[in-house]
């Protein structure tokens, strides 16, 4: 790939084939993270034209709700809510029903399709279940919010229930390849993450499962990801670009450049095309003024904030989709 032209007919010939059924070969994806920075608006113009042909211009709006923060017991050297972590967060018990609901009409008022409620730990106790279920039961009674939940593993059991009170999605990330994943967690495996997403799939429930890129992990590890993802026919991929926090064993590593973030993102979709992708935590940080060119492969983000860390707030991201031309899209189109 000699000029700029010769680039752009490459990965839209690459876009072309994935386009008509082809499977992205790895070897292509990891050539896809090891491109120049010349070749990054050409990559980032044909995965748009994927992108275009699954989602068109709209953008997806997501709303967590960090409905219980802090005291977890497990030690993903990531997190800031580790028991191995002494980063200065606000810990608190879980949240009532009421708050929650209370949560969801406020996502609903900035135009979100989903409402993503969150809660800190290694697996919900009975109470803590009993009260998400309650919460979801009356959000869905209301509103027309799709509701995906975050609340660690499960067994079948607690699949079974969260379906029954109405859960639409349920999220439960891989984070990085099983390669890397015992570097950065030890209280559980990646076998332990595979199997809570094969049962949320098994009972017929969507899965929203993506990684954490920037934690020292190598390209091919970002590949080996994607690859999973694909196997596990995940319904939705949100993509956290690592914000190193104060406190947590991931606290000296250097933050991702703009371009390698941005090269992920077209990789995930190439790999990954008629799924949801979503730049999720990290995005402010890692993409900065570039934030916009992220949704030329990526087609919802995550608005009003993350779960320790503020976002832009809604009506910055708001304007970002609308000069960029993109527009938020309506719940009738998710």
């Amino acid at each position: 790939m000699s000029t700029i032209s010769d680039t752009s007919r490459y990965w839209q010939q690459w876009a072309d084939n994935v386009l008509e059924g082809q499977q992205l070969p790895d070897a292509i994806a990891l050539e896809i993270l090891h491109s120049d920075n010349e070749s990054l608006l050409p990559l980032l113009q044909a995965a748009y034209t994927i992108r275009r042909r699954f989602f068109g211009r709209g953008v997806w709006l997501h709303v967590i709700r960090s409905a219980k923060s802090g005291l977890c017991p497990e030690d993903c050297s990531y997190c800031s809510q580790s028991a191995s972590a002494s980063s200065d967060i606000t810990t608190y018990p879980l949240e009532t029903v009421a708050s929650i609901v209370e949560g969801a009409r406020e996502a609903q008022s900035r135009q979100a399709i989903r409402y993503c409620i969150v809660t800190s730990g290694r697996m919900p106790v009975e109470h803590d279940l009993e009260v998400i279920c309650d919460a979801v039961s009356q959000i869905k009674a209301t509103m027309p919010l799709q509701i995906c939940t975050s609340l660690g593993m499960l067994d079948a059991a607690k699949v079974k229930r969260l379906k029954e009170a109405g859960v639409d999605r349920y999220n439960h990330n891989l984070e990085t390849s099983a390669a890397h994943y015992g570097n950065i967690c030890s209280t559980h495996s990646y076998a332990d993450r595979l199997r809570t997403a094969r049962m949320v799939k098994d009972a017929g429930m969507e899965l929203c499962s993506g990684g954490l890129l920037g934690m020292g992990e190598s390209l091919q590890d970002r590949v080996e990801l994607a690859s999973s993802l694909r196997e596990l026919d995940t319904d939705s991929v949100p993509l956290n670009f690592l914000h190193p926090r104060q406190g947590t064993q991931l606290e000296n590593l250097q933050p991702m450049a703009a371009p390698d973030a941005l090269r992920a993102l077209a990789m995930f979709r190439f790999m990954l095309p008629s799924k949801e992708l979503r730049i999720a935590g990290g995005r402010e940080l890692i993409l900065g003024p570039l934030q916009a060119l992220g949704l030329y492969p990526a087609n919802s983000i995550f608005t009003k904030g993350y779960l320790t860390t503020d976002g832009q707030g809604f009506e910055e991201d708001k304007r970002m989709i609308e000069s960029a031309g993109f527009h938020i899209a309506e719940i009738v189109d998710a």
